[in-house]
C-alpha cells in the first residue's frame, strides 16, 4: 500500500524550534508550501472549523490517490488563516473527531494537536497506521500521542458515520 501523500500549508506563525510541521518537512514526510501554489487538487483540508469529520467513508478517496493537507498556523491565528484560504482551494475541509494533544505546548488539550499529531491521527483514523506511526516517530511525544488515543483512535477507525463518531466522542470525552 502506497502512502498517502502529506502536505503543509506554512504560513510562519509559531516558533521554528517547535514547528512539527518544518521538522517533517526536512525528514521527507511532507510537502511544504508557503503559499497555495502547488497545493494538491484533490485531497482533504484539515479544518477545525468544518463540519464534515475525517472517517471511514474517506478512506476510497484516499486509496485513490487523494492528499491530505494540514494548514500550519498559530492557534491564536486559525480563523483568520483559514479564512485566506476559503474558496481559494478545491480540496474538501475535514475536521478531526476529539483527540488529547501529547505536544509539549498543548499537552493533555483536546483538539490541540500539532500538525505532525494531526496528520498521524488522520492517517491512523484511515487505517494508515504504519505511515502515521512513522510521522510521529522522530518526536519526543509521538509514542505518548498513540497511547493517550489508542482507544479513540482504533474505534473512530471503525466508525461507518458521522453519528457514530459524535457518540464515540460523547464516550470518550
Amino acid at each position: 500500500m502506497e502512502d498517502v501523500p502529506l502536505h503543509v500549508i506554512h504560513l510562519n506563525q509559531d516558533d521554528p524550534k517547535k514547528c512539527t510541521a518544518r521538522r517533517m518537512d526536512s525528514l521527507g514526510f511532507v510537502k511544504t508550501h508557503d503559499s497555495l501554489d502547488g497545493v494538491p487538487r484533490r485531497g482533504f483540508l484539515l479544518d477545525p472549523n468544518s463540519d464534515t469529520i475525517l472517517g471511514g467513508r474517506d478512506k476510497e478517496m484516499i486509496s485513490l490517490g487523494c492528499s491530505l493537507v494540514v494548514l500550519d498556523c498559530s492557534w491564536k491565528k486559525v480563523d483568520a488563516s483559514l479564512g485566506r484560504l476559503s474558496g481559494n482551494t478545491m480540496l474538501e475541509g475535514r475536521v478531526l473527531p476529539l483527540l488529547l494533544a501529547a505536544n509539549p505546548v498543548s499537552w493533555g488539550k483536546v483538539g490541540r494537536l500539532s500538525s505532525a499529531e494531526a496528520l498521524a491521527a488522520s492517517l491512523a483514523i484511515l487505517g494508515r497506521w504504519g505511515q502515521a506511526r512513522k510521522i510521529l516517530e522522530p518526536f519526543q511525544f509521538g509514542e505518548h500521542f498513540f497511547s493517550l488515543n489508542k482507544e479513540p483512535l482504533e474505534e473512530y477507525e471503525k466508525a461507518t458515520s458521522k453519528d457514530s463518531i459524535k457518540d464515540l466522542e460523547k464516550e470518550f470525552f
